[in-house]
């Protein structure tokens, strides 16, 4: 049972509105979002972002973003985002499920990334969990391989879902149906 239960429907006119807007159209809000209307300045706060970050616009490519966001969730132990993630985006952006594994217990430098982009991904996500810093050694290989936007991205990206991961765990949201598990992957 989650610390702060989700909304459930019907909702008010604004809740409705922001849950829309935060959804594919036609696709029912996740819990994780039903719960952030609990606060709807935060999550109208959230929506300019959050839109971003899922986005064309960010300047990683789609499969840059899951290894991020994936790496970013299951360090932090949040198994919800990192579940919803998995669940919706692996196979559409060409993770293997050995990948998906290595993102959830593994590390950067396991035989199945053979591209530098997506090691240097991982290394750079478990630094900046780990000491919230990257050291000149792996800025180096980062800029080798990313431009600034890049590079940008990728740290405010991480950042993000820190605190998408910090919520989700923090309130004990229950896992989705169908998602997979941790577990799962092993």
């Amino acid at each position: 049972m989650p610390r702060i239960e989700p909304v459930t429907p019907p909702y008010g006119a604004d809740v409705g509105q922001r849950l829309e807007e935060m959804m594919p159209q036609g696709v029912p809000p996740i819990p994780l979002f039903r719960t952030f209307v609990r606060n709807l300045p935060m999550a109208d706060a959230m929506g300019a972002w959050g839109g971003y970050e899922l986005s064309r616009r960010l300047s990683l490519s789609m499969r840059d973003r899951e290894i991020v966001i994936d790496r970013t969730c299951a360090r932090c132990g949040c198994e919800y985002e990192w579940g919803v993630h998995v669940a919706f985006f692996a196979e559409r952006v060409g993770l293997t499920r050995e990948q998906v594994t290595s993102l959830t217990h593994g590390k950067g430098t396991d035989a199945c990334w053979s591209d530098e982009r997506d090691g240097v991904l991982i290394e750079a996500v478990d630094a900046l969990h780990d000491t919230a810093r990257i050291d000149d050694s792996l800025w180096g290989r980062l800029a080798g391989v990313f431009a600034d936007d890049e590079l940008l991205d990728l740290l405010m990206l991480s950042g993000w879902y820190h605190a998408i991961s910090f919520t989700a765990n923090g309130v004990e949201l229950d896992l989705e149906d169908g998602a997979p598990r941790f577990a799962d992957v092993r």
